[in-house]
């Protein structure tokens, strides 16, 4: 992607976090604050894959069940990569949320082209294949044609999407127990490889903010808030009312 290209897009904010950071509260802060620039929309990049199973987990009956087998397969899958390949029906459902991911990429994007600056929560990433929102197929794994072939496909959406680079990335830092304390619904391991990875991911060489988000809500908010106002004057949006 050509920095003339990039150019021609309105201002991308991305605000990135183990689960537990505050993501969505300080997208939400984030996103009022930055419509005294302009107009502003929201966009959510995730895969949504966490928030799926555990709705199955609460259904009756079955629901524990399916949600054992679900993380199991997930752990399996985590464990192995780079060695062994997945089975093609476990393959298909990661495939499935990365396309998932790559629509809603498109929308944020066809927002930018119409004026919109974008706050989004999450930003999809290539440094750490495997982390969260990355890749989890791998292309040098021992796969089978079709696995093969969904591994190659899912690397090139992430390479699409992450020719795109933020105008600025707001970095949440959370400890292991204040992200447990806010999600006891989340196990604590995931969160644990989560944290550790977060500091590593660098967006493509995008600006970045770094904020302690265990400081008191109204303190993070406001860092986040002084890091857009300094992002949206330098690309020449002016507030109306602040």
């Amino acid at each position: 992607m050509t920095q003339q290209t990039l150019n021609k897009l309105a201002p991308l904010i991305a605000i990135i976090g183990c689960d537990g950071s505050g993501k969505s509260t300080v997208s939400e802060e984030v996103l009022t604050f930055a419509r005294r620039f302009g107009a502003a929309e929201a966009a959510h990049l995730g895969k949504q894959a966490g928030n799926i199973g555990r709705a199955i987990a609460q259904l009756p009956l079955i629901g524990g069940l399916l949600d054992r087998i679900i993380v199991k397969k997930t752990d399996k899958t985590r464990a192995q990569r780079d060695k062994t390949s997945p089975g093609i029906f476990t393959a298909l459902i990661i495939y499935a949320f990365s396309l998932k991911r790559m629509h809603r990429f498109k929308r944020m994007l066809a927002l930018r082209r119409h004026g919109s600056i974008v706050v989004t929560d999450r930003f999809p990433q290539l440094e750490l294949p495997g982390a969260y929102d990355s890749v989890e197929l791998s292309t040098t794994a021992d796969n089978g044609l079709i696995v093969g072939w969904l591994a190659r496909c899912e690397l090139r959406l992430y390479e699409w999407m992450t020719s795109y680079k933020p105008d600025l990335v707001i970095r949440l830092n959370v400890d292991l127990d204040t992200a447990c304390a806010r999600k006891p619904d989340h196990r604590r391991e995931l969160l644990r490889d989560k944290i550790a990875a977060t500091p590593l991911l660098k967006f493509n060489g995008a600006p970045i903010v770094e904020i302690d988000s265990t400081q008191p809500l109204a303190v993070v908010i406001a860092e986040a808030k002084a890091a857009v106002a300094h992002t949206l004057t330098k690309r020449g949006y002016a507030p109306t009312n602040i």
